[in-house]
This record gives C-alpha cells, structure tokens and sequence, in this order.
C-alpha cells in the first residue's frame, strides 16, 4: 500500500472538483484529485452539450416542418437517425477531449485514478492501492441517475438513462420517458421532434421546474401538443415483452398499455456518497446520508471537510457546481481561515420548445418564505416579434416586493427564455426596483417587449407611490382630481 500525504485531496474530477482543484492550488501545490471513472464531466460527456446536440437537430428537423407558414415550401423532413447520433457523439466527444487535455495537464503527482472511501477524517483509501493522509478534503463526487427499485432487474437493457441516450448508432422507433423534471422534458420534446413515437409518463401534474400556477398550465398544454403525456399517473408498471418494454399505467380511473423500444427513466438524481464510508469522517449527515454545508463556505459543520456540487443535493447546475467548487477549494487551501463569499442570483434554464426559465425566486419560494409580493403576467401567443417568427407560444409571470418595487423574480414559458432568464437574473442580483426596469431600454420589435408588458402589470399591482417625473421614463402623471 503506498502512502501520500497532501494538504489538499479533493474527490471526484467533475465541475465542481475541477474548480475546486484550481482555487486549491492558489494557495498550496500539496493537492491530489482522486477520480474513480472517467475523466470529463457529466456536463460534457452525458448531460448539457450532448443534450443540447440533440436538441439543435430536433430544431433543425421542426425548422423544415414549419417552413410552410412562411411560404417556404420544404419536403417534409427526412430524419437521418444515423447522422444525428453520428453528430451527437462527435461533437460531445470533441467537448469531452478539451475536458481531458485540462485535466491531463495538470502535474501526475496531482492526480489519483481509484474510488475513495474515508478511513479516518484525515485519511483516504483510494483503489485499494494508495493511502491519502489529507489535512483538509473536498468531496465533489457528482451524482447518478435514480431508477425506481425493480426497473433495472425486470427490463434489463430496455431500461436506460438519459447517459445511455448519447451512445445510441441509431434513434429507436418508440421510447417511454418517465419523469417530467428537466431530463425528461427536454429528451422527450426533442426526440419526438426527431420522429421518435414518445410518450412523458408523471406522478404529478407538474412538467419541468415550474411552479407558477398560470405558468405551469400554459406549459403543460405547450408540452400535450408536441409530445403524447399522460401526468398525475397513478401507477407506472413497465414489465418486458421479448425485445420491448411493455408499460401498464392507470390515468383518471382507466388502465391503459402500450409498447416501447426502450423506458427512460428520468426520475432524478442521487449523489454519489454511499460509497465514501462517510460515518469515519466524523462529520454528520442527514436521513438519506448526505453532509450538508454553508452555503457560503461549503465547509461542512466546524469540520476540516467541503463538498461542492451535486453531491452536496442542492442545486445541480453546472455554474452552481463550478461556483462551490470554487469556494470550497479556495477554503480547503486556506483553511483554518474561511471566506464567506457571496453566491449568485438563482437561474434555471430548461431546453425545451419553448424554453423554460426560472430567474430569482421561484413563486413557490415566495410563498413559503411568506413574502409580501405581487404578480404580473404576459402571453406570449400574439406578441409581435414572436409572432413574426412563428414562435408566439408561452407566458411570463413576474414577482415584485410590495413597499419597496424590488425586482424578485419570474417564471416563464416561451421564446429566448435562456436569454430573457440572465437579463432576469441579473436584475435580481443588481437589486433593481420594477421601476427601474421599465426605465431600461426595450428595443422594438424583440421578443423582451412581452417582459416589459408583464412588469407593466406587476408595477400596476404593487400600487407604489408615484416617483417624481423628472427621475421616471416609463410613467405618466397621476389624473387631476
């Protein structure tokens, strides 16, 4: 057994230990990064780019589809399964290698291939081959995709996850999407656009992150029309049928059966920390056995541990995992000092058609916190620029704190949602007012007219007092009485 004795250990090679390993070194070279798979992150080899390969074809495919409304008269599509899986492979090859030549630049001696499992708070045993004494350790070992109990051992290679989708030769004729959460909206749209017979099985009514009323019904319908859905599911029973997945379920009382290729199971995540034999560390962990961390340290408790990332089960998006990275490794390399450092204004944003983005507070947060805010909402279906471009389809709800006007958040369905999402985002962040918003400037005819509609309505709502004239753009004087 070899021995090594570092300041720094960091485990897992992922976004967030990438970063970590980068802000670590600042402060000492005594680092080791311990990788138990493969190098390149999960957003680079099975989640963001190759998802979003597939995505950019099944717009290109749904581009032709609709080239008819604007007088443009195109054979249908012609769906080359093969070039597609072809361009999706490539290309996320191509964005996995930049990962790797980063990852095999760095020093041997700062690198550790083998799964990491806890002897001590200090000591890490790594492959059975190397003993790590670390005097601080960062966990950031990702997370894995979560199958219901049963599916794997009944469906055997039928079952498969959104990873297995970017190693296909081919796009199959029928696949079974379970889980409406992110994964599961942005696969089912896109390969039903690509010609595949699909069919987005939910527990709940809900599709993808949203949590506005107004917004989610918009978004439910917007999914109905391009994808087959059956929500608020009793019971999902998929059994094997020879080479397919036969799935039994029962929606509003009726019992109903049908036939796949495959059964995606998107039914969300789970960070990868059953196996680092965490009870040796002496730090404490929840119910499901995971550490949890501040926010704005990512040291877990008084301890000499971090973690960062998904593994962390707190909000699995790459700028978020790279960001705890980042303050996680920058404290491991200083500690016993730590920085509390400031996080950003929360985005999310799903691929869909439309796209969907969260900017800010979600209204189920406001409403848990018990905040004292007001709505106001937008249509996209008869917006100008968006109807000119045939993508009129979506609704924007923005939130605004009564007594101050201060920006808070949004939700919305709809057209460059990833753009308007940062320029959201950002207001929160900057602590803009509603005001001051409606005062920046809105170009015509652009899709973010519909935005500044929906603060008109929100400014409306919050009833402020009006601001002097000569300090306001976007208001009128209040009527003689």
């Amino acid at each position: 057994m070899k021995h090594l004795t570092v300041d720094v250990a960091i485990i897992g090679a992922g976004s967030a230990g990438m970063s970590a390993y980068r802000a670590a070194r600042a402060h000492t070279d005594k680092v080791v990064v311990i990788e138990s798979g493969h190098y390149g992150t999960t957003c680079a080899r099975v989640g963001c780019m190759p998802s979003k390969l597939l995505i950019a074809a099944a717009d290109a495919a749904h581009a032709v589809d609709g080239a008819h409304r604007f007088g443009v008269l195109a054979a249908p599509a012609a769906i080359d399964g093969q070039a597609v899986m072809r361009r999706v492979r490539g290309e996320r090859d191509r964005f996995v290698g930049f990962v790797v030549d980063t990852v095999q630049e760095w020093p041997d001696e700062h690198r550790l291939v083998g799964h990491a499992r806890f002897l001590s708070p200090h000591e890490l045993e790594v492959g059975g081959h190397t003993v790590v004494t670390a005097g601080r350790i960062v966990i950031a070992t990702g997370s894995s995709p979560a199958v219901p109990a049963g599916w794997r051992e009944a469906l055997g290679e039928r079952l498969i996850v959104n990873d297995d989708v970017f190693s296909w030769d081919d796009l199959p004729e029928s696949v079974a999407v379970a889980g409406p959460g992110v994964i599961g909206l942005e696969l089912s749209m896109a390969l039903a656009r690509l010609g595949v017979r699909v069919r987005l099985f939910g527990r709940s009514s809900r599709v993808g992150p949203l949590t506005d009323p107004v917004v989610a019904d918009k978004a439910r319908a917007i999914v109905a029309s391009t994808v087959a859905t059956s929500l608020d599911v009793e019971r999902i029973e998929p059994v094997r049928d020879g080479d397919r997945v036969k799935v039994r379920w029962i929606e509003d009382g009726t019992r109903h059966e049908e036939a796949f290729d495959f059964l995606l199971a998107a039914t969300g995540r789970t960070p990868n920390v059953k196996g680092l034999d965490l009870q040796r560390a002496g730090i404490e962990v929840d119910a499901y056995g995971i550490p949890h961390a501040d926010r704005y340290t990512r040291r877990i408790g008084k301890s000499h541990i971090f973690i960062a990332g998904d593994a962390a089960d707190e909000q699995a998006l790459l700028h978020e995992a790279a960001d705890e990275g980042r303050i996680a490794g920058d404290n491991a390399g200083r500690y016993p000092d730590t920085i509390v450092r400031p996080r950003r204004a929360p985005l999310t944003v799903v691929f869909s058609d439309p796209q969907i983005a969260i900017a800010g507070e979600s209204h189920a947060q406001l409403l848990q916190r018990g905040a004292d805010f007001a709505s106001g909402g937008a249509s996209f279906d008869d917006q100008g620029r968006s109807r000119v471009m045939g993508r009129n389809l979506g609704q924007v709800q923005v939130y605004g704190e009564r007594g101050t006007g201060r920006f808070l958040g949004a939700e919305m369905i709809g057209p460059d949602a990833e753009h308007i999402g940062h320029l959201l985002s950002w207001s929160v962040q900057h602590g803009l007012t509603v005001q001051q918003m409606l005062d920046s400037p809105f170009y015509h005819p652009v899709v973010e007219e519909g935005l500044r509609t929906a603060l008109r309505a929100l400014k409306e709502r919050l009833a402020l007092p009006l601001p002097p004239l000569a300090d306001c753009l976007d208001c009128v004087a209040a009527p003689a009485v």
